[in-house]
């Protein structure tokens, strides 16, 4: 059975129904801006454990990861030690990231951070087609002091640090959906008249729905 359309409509009436959305999408975008203001006064903890980190090149600690730059954020992305392949989410949110050249431009570096051997990590990087740092967590507790190994079992997040010096301060982290916003696709997809075609979403009756992230696959397995 083909979905349902959405409702047709002449250009006048389309064209009022856009304006009331829109003045519902501006006060979506202050108030983003307002959250954001509020992030940057968070207090922020000192990280003091020497947590070493496996790379292609050698060991390097957390101020390592910096590369000289004042701020750094991780996405620790789940692939643990004995996995094959990467997280199909994690991975999705690795495409979504571009030349690091704008991030550096604003004294920001990046990394991925997986419990995974080095020789996994290169492996699928070179698989997927990224350019980006990807360090190992397997020998020490980064994971489990982030939280994102949890007896056993891996978590996908992101965080933010800031460096003073020598010193490194942790800033803020997010967790599930709070990720969103590094994905571009569910935004894009939330434009559309079917948007994620999800089951949680309120949709129309009649609008295609499957459950949450099911549909997600690494990009060369669609």
């Amino acid at each position: 059975m083909e979905p349902a359309l959405p409702p047709i409509v002449s250009r006048a009436e389309w064209d009022r129904a856009r304006a009331e959305l829109l003045v519902r999408e501006k006060e979506l975008i202050r108030l983003k801006d307002t959250v954001s203001a509020a992030r940057r006064r968070l207090p922020m903890v000192e990280v003091d454990t020497p947590y070493v980190f496996d790379t292609e090149s050698g060991p390097l600690s957390l101020l390592d990861l910096f590369d000289g730059r004042r701020q750094l954020i991780v996405q620790h992305f789940m692939f643990g030690s004995d996995w094959d392949e990467g997280c199909s989410g994690c991975s999705m949110m690795a495409d979504h990231i571009g030349p690091l050249s704008h991030l550096y431009a604003k004294d920001t570096s990046l990394v991925l951070v997986s419990r995974a051997p080095v020789g996994k990590l290169v492996a699928f990087k070179d698989r997927m087609g990224w350019d980006l740092p990807w360090v190992s967590s397997g020998r020490g507790t980064f994971n489990e002091d982030f939280h994102t190994t949890v007896d056993g079992e891996e978590h996908h997040s992101i965080s933010a640090f800031l460096r003073d010096g020598d010193r490194v301060f942790h800033t803020w982290q997010t967790f599930d959906r709070g990720e969103e916003p590094f994905m571009l696709v569910f935004d894009l997809l939330d434009l559309t008249a079917y948007g994620r075609q999800e089951t949680w979403e309120d949709s129309p009756p009649g609008w295609p729905q499957q459950p949450p992230y099911e549909w997600i696959r690494l990009h060369d397995s669609y």
